[in-house]
């Protein structure tokens, strides 16, 4: 899956961040299992960057939330 920068968050509408929100969670949740299963360490850097694109997704919904 794509990982999404600030610029592409931030240009998306209100419902489809939620959605992609959620598909970020549940592939988040994929690449958990993965890891604990003793998956391949080629998937650390899927997994990193999933984590960062949604740390980046929260960041700018809260700050959408502060403007108002």
């Amino acid at each position: 899956m794509t990982h999404l920068g600030p610029r592409e968050i931030r240009e998306m509408s209100k419902d489809e961040r939620q959605r992609r929100f959620a598909e970020l969670k549940e592939e988040m949740l994929q690449l958990r299992a993965q890891r604990s299963l003793g998956g391949a360490t080629s998937n650390f850097g899927d997994f990193k960057a999933t984590q960062r694109t949604i740390a980046r997704m929260i960041t700018i919904m809260k700050e959408d939330e502060r403007e108002g």
